[in-house]
């Protein structure tokens, strides 16, 4: 287990769809948990690095976000088109970790994060995704920094394991990484991705076609896709496991937080086993 004690640290990248403080409204259990994660690997002396999108409705002003010249200006490519990218980064309250925001003005100037103001999902959140998830990892390869442990939270991150696993894999950076997949229930959503997302997704040359991604495809294909290519997947909410299109085939990788179990200990103790090279079934 990953400790204070130990004499190695490690260097952890979280990538997430929401981190508290910057979720919209007051509550959601999913962005104060992936803080908490955040902030167990910090105090443990962890090298890490944070990555969100950066939501229209997240005040820059008050958060004192400012941008990263040395990292923006990277060109994604999202559906065969160079979007530009800009990183911005701010400090969390109180542990003064930083996190680094993925920005779009063609994909992330809007005040919502995945619905209009009809509860209708965006018609290009495919591509909104695409950008994300890509932008993550193409800042990464420019920091030069190796992470030991990916660990991705939340639908929007889900082909951040895909990535690693296939078009990274030989990659210098990544190619000893872990990929750690968090899974929420209120993260869910109905209905399917407009566009082909299979597709667009293997805009990389070393790509190959994403499993579980169909034509159309909604939360359970694109969780299920993010669990095919992860060493671990953690499930954070009760019976969230029903959502995995192959749960049964994919057990040794599945970790419930044990009872009375806090997120930071949980976390820690699946880190552990996933660095150890260990399954829950050897606990």
């Amino acid at each position: 287990m990953i400790s204070s004690q130990n004499m190695e640290k490690y260097r952890v990248l979280f990538v997430a769809s929401d981190i508290a403080p910057y979720q919209k409204g007051e509550f959601s259990s999913m962005a104060t948990q992936v803080r908490e994660m955040i902030e167990r690997m910090y105090d443990r002396g962890n090298e890490i690095r944070n990555f969100m999108p950066k939501y229209g409705y997240i005040n820059e002003r008050r958060h004192q976000l400012h941008e990263v010249i040395r990292l923006s200006g990277i060109n994604i490519i999202v559906n065969g088109s160079d979007q530009p990218l800009i990183i911005k980064v701010a400090s969390i309250p109180q542990i003064r970790v930083q996190v680094y925001f993925i920005d779009s003005e063609e994909f992330f100037s809007r005040k919502a994060m995945f619905w209009d103001e009809n509860g209708q999902l965006f018609s290009d959140n495919d591509e909104r995704l695409l950008f994300f998830c890509k932008g993550a990892l193409d800042s990464v390869k420019k920091l030069g920094w190796a992470p030991d442990i990916v660990m991705c939270s939340g639908w929007f991150s889900a082909l951040v394991p895909y990535y690693v696993k296939t078009e990274l894999k030989d990659h210098p950076l990544f190619a000893e990484s872990k990929v750690v997949f968090a899974l929420f229930d209120e993260d869910r959503f109905e209905g399917n991705l407009p566009g082909s997302l299979a597709v667009k997704s293997m805009d990389f040359p070393n790509a190959e076609q994403p499993a579980w991604l169909s034509e159309k495809c909604g939360f359970r294909e694109l969780v299920s896709c993010a669990a095919h290519y992860s060493d671990a997947i953690t499930l954070c909410s009760p019976g969230v496991e029903q959502y995995l299109l192959n749960a049964s085939q994919i057990k040794d990788k599945l970790y419930y937080p044990k009872e009375e179990e806090n997120t930071g200990d949980f976390i820690e103790r699946v880190f552990g086993l996933v660095l150890e090279g260990q399954s829950i079934l050897s606990e």
